[in-house]
């Protein structure tokens, strides 16, 4: 397993985007930008994909760890951390819409058209 498949599996398993990962890398005074980042993201065969070297995971981890930790000054429960983030998506606006309510029609009052009598020896008139 590469590490370009590390720094893919931590992506999707933390539900990071690119500007969530780039934030992680400026707690350790890592700048990378987001070209960069996608090319580690691309696959082998593209012309713009990228190795990820040790020192862009290294670094990454590090971050990762402050990010979820918190600093030895201010320390943070990481649970906190993770259920802020699939709580409260950044990019979708609150819904005002009430929850869904299945609505469940009478359908003892129901009457078919186009079909006979259900009695026997009527015809329909």
């Amino acid at each position: 397993m590469t590490n370009n498949d590390v720094f893919k599996k931590l992506r999707v398993a933390l539900m990071l985007r690119d500007d969530d990962i780039i934030e992680i890398l400026k707690l350790v005074d890592f700048n990378l930008s987001k070209s960069e980042l996608g090319a580690f993201f691309r696959k082998e065969d593209h012309p713009n994909y990228r190795e990820c070297g040790d020192q862009v995971l290294r670094n990454f981890l590090n971050g990762l760890v402050i990010h979820l930790r918190g600093s030895k000054d201010a320390p943070k429960f990481p649970g906190d951390v993770l259920s802020k983030k699939s709580d409260t998506p950044k990019n979708k606006p609150k819904s005002t819409k009430k929850p869904f309510q299945k609505h469940q029609p009478d359908i003892s009052s129901v009457k078919y058209k186009n079909k006979p009598n259900q009695r026997k020896g009527q015809k329909k008139s």
